[in-house]
């Protein structure tokens, strides 16, 4: 599979056969692009067309081009190594697009029992095998309306891993509300990870993501981020964003977002069915256009060391993933579940609630086996939809969740996804290129 794309006049040539990326001119990607797609053949002198067709074959005999798709085996497993503990089925926000019905995941507003999250750290470590580093997310709701529990949560399962040889990665996802010094002292300590949500400029963040009041709650988060990450040093975060149909000039938040002092950063297209926020096929010449605009600016940001870590356009076309853990996508269902905080147990996050995909409980172990097999039989092969997608290697056939909410079939991709997906992997690459480009 060859993709064929120009990017602000550079063209470029992608095989996903052996991962490669080419830079050409103009007339050879003209010529490629009529030769395996179809269309009208450009008018070239015959030395031109020799001239691409030598260095064609010389990138075909180094297995860079027309490269044969290897075959690899999705990596499946019967051990569990990674839980999303809702440990808070509430929340001191009131977000509009909250996938989880704010917090609430379209139940009754409650918190883990600190007797519940440890029995599913029983769980996972009993149904780990022989991996020796496990992880848990604390997630909601907000956690922080938790932490107390989340702290003796981490002393357990320190201490129980220890006794058989194994390790614990913790991260957790806030909305910073609660984000005082007590919590940033113990996120510093023993959060491998820590995502903070954070919408962009204060009309947009305000416009959504409200209090219990119905009022924006930017001024009372902001702050509390700064100091979070002021303190963070070289350990791992990232502030993660949502755009919706409202903004869809999102390069804007995203460059604010960067010049207030955040250097690794996400910005994710809404997950939702509300009308007037979802991104729907009418909006997508606009997204994609805000993509290449956002990625200017990205570039341009780098070129005066100002750069910082975008998500989306982070490519690793040389020392990625394995092959095997790209065709085996996420590993939700099978290696990793959530728990929510009466202990039951669901494929991840998005399916929490969704009684067709209860699973079993924490207490008990997995006694809907047939689900466990479903997750573990997907792949990416099983999306016939990705057949023929230049992307299928780098996006893993898209989100289960997102796939089966919108689709009804966790195996058929959503073709809205699939269209930020592909513009979002050619600004990855285009960064990739000028970035190795401007090294020489």
């Amino acid at each position: 599979m060859v993709h064929i794309f120009n990017f602000k006049n550079y063209n470029y040539i992608y095989d996903s056969g052996s991962g490669s990326l080419h830079e050409c001119d103009k007339d050879t990607a003209a010529y490629l692009k009529a030769k395996c797609e179809g269309g009208v053949m450009p008018n070239l002198p015959a030395e031109k067309i020799a001239e691409i067709e030598a260095d064609v074959q010389a990138l075909k005999d180094k297995g860079l081009l027309f490269a044969e798709e290897v075959k690899a085996a999705p990596i499946k497993s019967n051990e569990i190594k990674a839980l999303c503990l809702h440990i808070c089925h509430d929340c001191n926000l009131r977000c509009r697009y909250c996938f989880a019905d704010e917090g609430a995941y379209h139940a009754e507003r409650e918190f883990m029992s600190l007797e519940t999250a440890i029995s599913a750290i029983d769980f996972l470590l009993k149904n780990s095998g022989n991996r020796k580093v496990l992880e848990v997310d604390f997630f909601g709701g907000e956690p922080l309306m938790c932490l107390d529990t989340i702290k003796k949560v981490v002393a357990y399962a320190k201490r129980e891993a220890g006794k058989l040889g194994k390790k614990f990665l913790f991260t957790t996802t806030t909305n910073a509300l609660l984000l005082d010094d007590d919590a940033i002292e113990f996120f510093n300590s023993e959060m491998e990870n820590v995502v903070l949500s954070i919408d962009g400029r204060k009309e947009v963040h305000d416009a959504i993501r409200k209090t219990k009041n119905g009022k924006g709650s930017f001024d009372l988060v902001i702050d509390h981020i700064k100091k979070f990450v002021r303190s963070r040093g070289d350990k791992h975060y990232y502030v993660r964003g949502t755009f919706t149909s409202k903004n869809l000039d999102f390069s804007k938040d995203v460059i604010f977002l960067a010049e207030s002092g955040f250097d690794s950063i996400s910005m994710e297209p809404v997950v939702t069915d509300i009308d007037d926020l979802q991104i729907k096929e009418e909006h997508l010449k606009t997204v994609c256009d805000e993509y290449e605009t956002l990625c200017g600016k990205y570039l341009e940001k780098h070129e005066k060391g100002e750069g910082f870590n975008f998500f989306h356009f982070n490519i690793d076309l040389e020392g990625g993933t394995c092959l095997q853990k790209r065709v085996s996508a996420c590993g939700a269902g099978n290696e990793y579940f959530s728990v929510v905080p009466n202990g039951d147990i669901y494929p991840c996050h998005q399916f929490a609630g969704n009684k067709d995909f209860l699973m079993g409980n924490v207490r008990d172990g997995i006694e809907r086996k047939d689900i466990r097999k479903r997750f573990a039989d997907s792949s990416l092969f099983t999306r016939e939809d990705c057949k023929n997608c230049f992307a299928k290697f780098i996006c893993s056939g898209g989100c289960s969740a997102n796939n089966y909410n919108f689709m009804g079939d966790m195996n058929k991709p959503y073709p809205i996804t699939c269209q930020m997906m592909k513009k979002r992997i050619e600004c990855g690459m285009h960064s990739l290129a000028r970035k190795k480009d401007g090294k020489k």
